[in-house]
Formats: structure tokens, C-alpha cells, sequence
């Protein structure tokens, strides 16, 4: 019990130490940096190491935690976060950077570009649109019997000989009226 205090202690002291090594960096004193990079950087470059797998990066991106932590360190408050904590989160965010550079924008563009896509294209929507809305004017343009005929035909799937029972003529008249009202359809979209 008594040598977990002492290390308790000595963890609270280390904290101390650190804080005031911060404060000293805010007051941009180099010696002070200097013992902050001695104390924190072999825990700083292994979470780098860790997140990179890449000795050289991991160098250079804990320099770049250093130069970070010299310029911003009157930022640091020990009411928020321990020395150690924010200088590893400032270790830990600065090698995400670095993995999300690694990726190639182009590369990423260029594997985007062999994915298929099904959906229609943005100028076949618009198109879509067009010719859907032309079709409605055209058929506003027909009389009741024939728009109507031709969207029970075409657009619920009523079949002819359904249509003909339902309108009460002869098979060969229903398609004539259809036939005929498809024509007038026809001239209306080709105009």
C-alpha cells in the first residue's frame, strides 16, 4: 500500500512538473521546452509510431507536435485536461492528419470512377423530367375517352380486351380508339 502511494505521488508531481513546464513554454522559454520534449517524447513519438507504423513519419509529425506545442501551448488548461493527456491528444491528432494526407485525392477519385453506378445521371433526370412533363401536356391534349383509355392501357396495365368488356364495343373498336389516340400522342411529342 505504501509503495503505490509513493508512485501516486510521484505520478502527482511528474503532473505538476509538467504543468508548470507548459506554462513555462506558454512564456515561450525554450529551456522549458526542452525539458518538456525530454520528459514526454518517448510516449509522444510511440503513439505516432503506433498510429503511423512508419518510423521517419512518426519523427516528423512528433516535431510537429513540438513546434504545436510552442505556439500553442497558452492554450493548455490544466482544469480541462493533464500536461501528458494534451500533449498526447495533440500527438494522436496530428499523426490522423498525416494518415488522411497519405491518401491520394486523385487516387481516390480515380477508384470512384470504376465503381458503377445504376442510378441515371443528372442530365438523364432532367431529361426524364422533360420528356414526363411534355407527356402530360400532350396527353391533356386528347380527348377524355382517349386519355383515358390510353392510361388504363399503358399505365395500370389494363389490357385491351379488358378495356372493351369495360366500355362495352367490340374489341377491333377499342384498339382503333387506342391506335387513334396514340397517333394524336405521337404528333403532339414530335412537335
Amino acid at each position: 500500500m505504501m509503495e503505490q502511494t509513493a508512485n501516486v505521488s510521484a505520478g502527482g508531481v511528474e503532473s505538476l512538473e509538467l504543468t508548470q513546464l507548459l506554462r513555462q513554454v506558454a512564456d515561450k522559454d525554450a529551456a522549458a521546452l526542452k525539458a518538456l520534449y525530454e520528459r514526454t517524447s518517448s510516449k509522444l513519438y510511440g503513439i505516432c509510431l503506433r498510429l503511423l507504423g512508419d518510423e521517419a513519419e512518426a519523427q516528423d509529425v512528433l516535431q510537429e507536435v513540438y513546434v504545436t506545442v510552442w505556439r500553442k501551448a497558452a492554450l493548455f488548461d490544466a482544469a480541462k485536461a493533464g500536461a501528458i493527456t494534451w500533449t498526447a491528444t495533440l500527438a494522436r491528432n496530428k499523426a490522423i492528419d498525416r494518415l488522411r494526407r497519405r491518401r491520394d485525392p486523385g487516387e481516390a477519385l480515380d477508384a470512384a470512377s470504376e465503381i458503377s453506378d445504376d442510378s441515371p445521371s443528372s442530365l438523364e433526370v432532367l431529361e426524364q423530367a422533360e420528356d414526363a412533363s411534355r407527356l402530360r401536356q400532350c396527353m391533356d391534349e386528347l380527348d377524355e375517352r382517349a386519355r383515358t383509355l390510353i392510361r388504363s392501357a399503358f399505365f395500370d396495365g389494363v389490357s385491351y380486351p379488358e378495356l372493351a368488356v369495360r366500355e362495352e364495343v367490340p374489341l377491333p373498336t377499342m384498339k382503333s380508339w387506342i391506335r387513334r389516340g396514340l397517333l394524336r400522342l405521337r404528333g403532339c411529342l414530335e412537335r
